[in-house]
């Protein structure tokens, strides 16, 4: 009968695991922080309000196409018109971003340990009596994470635009540069680090390609993925944590709390 790996049961260890390092730190800030984001992001998202200080716009909100959007918000104008006024216009961008970052290879890495205990780390053991893996619903569902991928490439062009637009005064005139439009500069760029380093994209780009020597430029772009992709869970929590940030900055900037720092 084969044994170790191969056997047909897992190893019978009466502890839960036979390290001795500090193995649960990981699974517990990555739960703390993931809560936190995820409490911080809904108490925005369906507050609706206080998300634009002209000329910034909050990133949990953008594009703003909902009419209820506040005036000067819908760069790209208002199309969506059937909605309430008490509906959220977060609610209706929210769910691509989050939607990537849900499916997302790293995160779901993350979040399984964290949340589900599976397991909580390596060689430790799993409360879970059996895994039937992502053949099923829900977790089929992952396996739409390309879709939300190229999603999530449209919502960084639009937040690319709006680091464009944030050079302008409040009064919509160029040539004007605050701690708001760093702060949002800063996120896009790690928005972008983070969507390219995506396994998707490093997929999409060489993953079905024979002979690298036949696609020259493809090979370069996957190349440069495949870089960017050896650092994608840092890219993951830094712009996690810089979306919330720009938010927050909008939004103490749009209750009057604090006022925009100008350089120029």
């Amino acid at each position: 009968m084969a044994t170790g790996v191969l056997g047909p049961e897992r190893a019978q260890i009466d502890k839960r695991t036979l390290r001795q390092d500090r193995w649960w730190i990981y699974p517990l800030v990555t739960f703390i922080v993931f809560l936190a984001f995820v409490v911080y992001s809904s108490w925005r998202a369906f507050s609706g309000r206080d998300y634009y200080a002209s000329p910034y716009l909050s990133p949990f909100f953008s594009p703003c196409i909902s009419t209820s959007c506040v005036a000067g918000s819908s760069d790209f104008g208002q199309p969506v018109d059937f909605l309430p006024a008490w509906f959220s216009p977060a609610l209706l961008i929210l769910i691509f971003p989050l939607g990537f970052r849900l499916t997302c290879y790293y995160y779901r890495k993350a979040y399984y340990r964290s949340f589900w205990l599976s397991p909580a780390a390596c060689a430790v053991a799993e409360p879970h009596k059996k895994y039937t893996g992502e053949r099923r619903f829900p977790l089929i569902l992952q396996n739409i994470h390309r879709w939300f991928f190229y999603a999530a490439v449209i919502i960084a062009i639009i937040l690319t635009y709006d680091v464009v637009i944030a050079f302008r005064d409040e009064d919509h005139r160029w040539g004007h540069m605050g701690l708001g439009t760093l702060i949002l500069l800063v996120n896009v760029v790690l928005i972008w680090l983070y969507t390219l380093s995506c396994h998707s994209c490093r997929h999409i780009t060489g993953g079905r390609l024979r002979n690298f020597s036949k696609h020259p430029v493809r090979y370069r772009f996957w190349t440069f993925v495949s870089k960017l992709n050896a650092h994608h869970p840092r890219y993951a929590w830094a712009s996690l944590i810089s979306v919330a940030l720009a938010d927050f900055y909008i939004y103490l900037l749009a209750t009057n709390v604090i006022s925009d720092v100008r350089f120029f």
